[in-house]
């Protein structure tokens, strides 16, 4: 399954979670207990802050694992043109029926996605193996090094080697990378 989005833990899911986990250290609790905790998650998940998109994927039913595959595609072969109408028909699906169905799980368009994916990992690059923005910008498919800094400015708020540098400067930024 791929990642949908991101809240604040709720304290309540957290310690259903936790009492489940720890729930391994007692087998015969577990058979009796493990399946209402399991359900009181799923409870918890679906009235909460994620819940409507969750319902939502589930609405999707067999959509979703298309989707899922094509995001997969998307993140081997992020580097190389997104051929939309390929994609779409290799997934039995229609061009504006993929795209519906794309910005449904992921909040945004294969394009957007794919540049996210493009910029992140250049982002990674210059970070990681001290690339130029220039070649990392080449490295994950831009061909225009202005195009790509104008990209990587709009989504990171700062130009590649700015951001880089400002990163390296933060411990507790670097870190969540």
């Amino acid at each position: 399954m791929l990642a949908v989005d991101v809240s604040p833990l709720d304290a309540g899911l957290l310690d259903a979670v936790v009492r489940l986990v720890r729930l391994v250290d007692t087998p015969t609790d577990a058979r009796v207990l493990a399946p209402l905790i399991t359900r009181e998650i799923v409870y918890r998940l679906l009235t909460g802050e994620q819940g409507g998109r969750l319902r939502q994927l589930a609405v999707l039913g067999g959509v979703t694992h298309r989707i899922a595959d094509a995001v997969a595609r998307l993140r081997k072969d992020f580097d190389q043109p997104l051929p939309v109408e390929k994609l779409a028909r290799e997934l039995g699906m229609s061009v504006s029926g993929f795209h519906e169905h794309f910005r449904t799980v992921t909040a945004m368009s294969p394009l957007q996605f794919q540049k996210q994916l493009r910029l992140q990992e250049a982002r990674r690059l210059m970070l990681g193996e001290g690339l130029d923005a220039a070649s990392a910008g080449l490295r994950v498919g831009y061909g225009d090094a202005s195009h790509f800094n104008r990209e990587y400015k709009r989504l990171f708020g700062a130009p590649p080697m700015h951001d880089v540098e400002r990163l390296r400067n933060s411990p507790r930024e670097s870190a969540a990378l």
